[in-house]
């Protein structure tokens, strides 16, 4: 087989624009070449770039913005307009002001959306759980960092982490934040790049941090003793599975549910839904109830309004007299997002690279990348101290004649030879050669000569304690702790969303949030059906029908059973009737082929309860009758239409459900009818299967009619049995086809 050449577009040759009148010419290029070299540098710039974060748990605009904040000196100083904190971040983050402004929405205390927001903020920021609460614009709002900040930026100025070019070379800024805690995971963060994408949900800082220590104490430990569950900032409880909450802990990948928190006021008879879950809003939860409520799947709920105010989220629902809230809460659970699932996807930048983890795996990059921000910092204190001593030796060796020091500065004619005589006077080095020659002369005694000497015995112990740190993992591990221990004390924090064990939360199922009342099913020959209570029956009986329709099958029933439709052309459509809306019989009721979507020119022959424990008599107008059992159709997932649902081999005419074996009665267009039992036949495996022949037929003759035999109105049944199969049957009697009798075989046709 020739190989597919690739897809090829048009390129024009790059030339002297100046040049006129030249005839362009066109050169391929392989569309492979230009994805390689368009398309994949702006994927990668998005991955590494933008969206997803890194092992300090922030994402490029999250870090740009709170360094911004930092060098504003917004750490301890006043608040000020989010506006000039936006403009400046322009100079690190070359975005728009409303990208870079929404970016500090997101990680402000008003807003919400994080357990440990590390912008202060004042003014309207919008909710979290709100999609209509818009924020207020920027020359409203102020804000400064928030106090745990502090943990994000210490000691970045000894060089904890590496510093970078600005986009455009003017300024540095920090490729990562030397963070103290694991913010990684304490932040919840969200992103969709290119080809894949990252869903981190937060944990509780506290118990985070506490699993940091258990791991670095014991790297076998298992974290979820000390850390259970994710923790969200608006809070709801989490249905608890052990097995599926370790799956996400060990692959990083997988969901679980959560859930709205409610109180129920029985003097008011009004439900309060006050914590609802992270993945959804207030106002999408409403109108999702609204929706339920006018459908009618949702009864007992009279009033539902959006009652938030400066105390925070408050959903009230009105009750209808005798409602039971325990069962409308399980319902409402059931069919809106007050319990929605979290999808956890573990993505994270680990050395520039994106990598799916779990959260122990994640714990231990951060552990192995804080580890080295400490040892980076201990070995730049370290310089810091031998540097300060190396000047203080020299500073003693002035000790030893500090008039030769005086003599020498004294009788040196030109400045720029003191600095070369003190070295060969004391033999120094230029360093301290410089030093010396810059202590001010009124220092120039031994007192103070002497009190910065004994700092040369402090230095000395505080850099032999550097060198072993430096040279010790268990030491590094150890300052660690103690930080960790230190931010536990200083911003401890309590579980907002609870854990409720899965086996104690009662699940309700499809069929119990369904409404169940009594119900008539009524199906015309032409494919429109009804579904009436039978208070509206009462009210009027009288069905109405097109011109030339009338009634095929009446039945009645209840609102949570289902049915199978069977159609003309081979196919058999699952009908729920909860589904239905309730008519009343002065309507024309809905039309089948277009409610269950069916083919162009397709028509309904029959329907039948979906009871699958029951058997089938299919009856073809070629006098075949085909039985199998009616589990044949029944499907484990929600398919509405299952093709190929019978033989094709004749025209069906009539589907006979057998709960109990007994006595049939075929009647074809001769006028000749003939009775059989049930038994007689073989149940066939296949639903396909073309049948057994039942009755004879001349040519032009085909069968017309098929009902139980109690419900067929004949008379004499010993006239009409046959003795063996397949049979001609007899003629009809007129006291067989009495006009009652028709009705009832026909469904109602008279």
């Amino acid at each position: 087989m020739a190989k597919k050449k690739p897809e090829k577009q048009l390129k024009r040759p790059t030339g002297d624009p100046n040049v006129m009148g030249l005839r362009a010419q066109v050169v391929e290029q392989p569309i492979t070449e230009t994805l390689e070299s368009n398309y994949m540098p702006y994927a990668m710039s998005v991955i590494v770039s933008r969206a997803i974060p890194e092992i300090d748990g922030f994402k490029p605009s999250h870090r740009k913005l709170l360094y911004t904040m930092y060098k504003m000196n917004l750490l301890t100083g006043p608040r000020t307009k989010s506006a000039n904190i936006v403009g400046q971040t322009m100079r690190l983050n070359p975005h728009g002001d409303a990208a870079i402004y929404e970016t500090m929405v997101r990680l402000s205390k008003g807003n919400g959306a994080l357990l440990a927001p590390f912008v202060d903020s004042k003014g309207n920021f919008g909710k979290v759980y709100s999609r209509d609460m818009s924020y207020a614009a920027p020359r409203y709002t102020e804000a400064k960092l928030s106090p745990i900040c502090a943990e994000l930026f210490k000691d970045i100025d000894s060089d904890t982490v590496d510093f970078v070019d600005n986009y455009d070379g003017t300024m540095k800024e920090p490729s990562l934040l030397p963070t103290t805690f694991p913010n990684i995971l304490v932040s919840a963060n969200m992103g969709i790049a290119v080809g894949m994408a990252s869903n981190i949900c937060g944990f509780n800082l506290t118990e985070c941090c506490q699993a940091a220590i258990d791991y670095l104490n014991d790297p076998d430990c298992d974290i979820m003793q000390s850390m259970p569950a994710p923790d969200f900032a608006t809070g709801g409880e989490i249905i608890y599975n052990e097995a599926e909450m370790r799956k996400i802990y060990d692959t990083g990948r997988g969901s679980f549910p959560v859930r709205a928190r409610w109180r129920y006021d029985q003097k008011a008879n009004i439900i309060e839904i006050y914590e609802i879950p992270y993945t959804t809003r207030s106002e999408i939860i409403i109108d999702k109830v609204a929706e339920l409520v006018k459908t009618g799947k949702i009864k007992e709920i009279s009033d539902m309004r959006d009652e938030t105010d400066l105390n925070g989220l408050k959903l009230a629902i009105d009750l209808k007299k005798g409602a039971d809230p325990e069962l409308l809460m399980q319902k409402l659970f059931k069919l809106t997002p007050l319990q929605d699932n979290f999808p956890c996807n573990f993505n994270v930048l680990i050395g520039g690279y994106p990598k799916v983890m779990g959260v122990k795996e994640i714990l231990s990059e951060w552990c192995a990348w804080r580890m080295d921000s400490v040892r980076r910092r201990v070995y730049f204190d370290l310089g810091k101290k031998q540097d300060k001593l190396h000047l203080l030796q020299g500073l003693g060796r002035i000790l030893l004649d500090i008039d030769k020091a005086i003599r020498i500065i004294r009788e040196t004619e030109k400045e720029a030879e003191v600095v070369p005589n003190l070295m060969k006077g004391f033999d120094i080095d230029e360093i301290q050669a410089n030093y010396v020659a810059e202590i001010k002369l009124r220092n120039i005694n031994r007192e103070y000569i002497l009190k910065r000497l004994e700092e040369t015995a402090e230095l000395e112990k505080d850099i032999a304690d550097l060198e072993a740190t430096l040279n010790s993992r268990t030491r590094i591990k150890t300052i660690i702790v103690r930080e960790l221990k230190d931010i536990m004390k200083k911003y401890p924090m309590e579980r907002r969303t609870g854990i409720v064990m899965a086996h104690e939360v009662e699940q309700l199922g499809d069929e119990d949030i369904v409404p169940d009342y009594p119900c008539t099913v009524f199906l015309s020959r032409e494919g429109y059906f009804k579904k009436i209570t039978p208070q509206s029956l009462r009210m009027n009986a009288e069905q109405k029908y097109k011109d030339g329709d009338s009634l095929r099958i009446s039945m009645e029933t209840s609102n949570r059973k289902e049915f199978l439709v069977f159609t003309d052309k081979q196919q058999v459509y699952k009908l729920r009737l909860r589904d239905m809306d309730d008519t009343k019989a002065s309507v024309l009721g809905t039309y089948l082929p277009a409610k269950l979507g069916m083919d162009e020119g397709e028509s309904v022959i029959t329907m039948i309860p979906a009871e699958f424990d029951t058997t089938l008599l299919l009856v073809f107008d070629n006098g075949k009758v085909a039985r199998f059992p009616c589990s044949v159709y029944e499907t484990k997932t929600n398919r509405k239409r299952q093709t190929g649902a019978y033989s094709d081999k004749a025209a069906l005419v009539e589907v006979l459900p057998i709960r109990e074996e007994g006595e049939f009665v075929l009647t074809s267009s001769e006028g000749r009818a003939v009775l059989f039992r049930s038994e007689d036949l073989q149940t066939k495996a296949s639903r396909t299967t073309q049948g057994v022949a039942v009755m004879k037929l001349k040519v032009k003759y085909k069968v017309v009619s098929a009902a139980p035999a109690e419900l067929s109105g004949i008379q004499n049944k010993t006239r009409y049995k046959a003795k063996t199969l397949p049979a001609a049957g007899a003629l009809l009697r007129p006291e067989d086809r009495g006009e009652q009798q028709t009705t009832l075989l026909d469904g109602g046709d008279a």
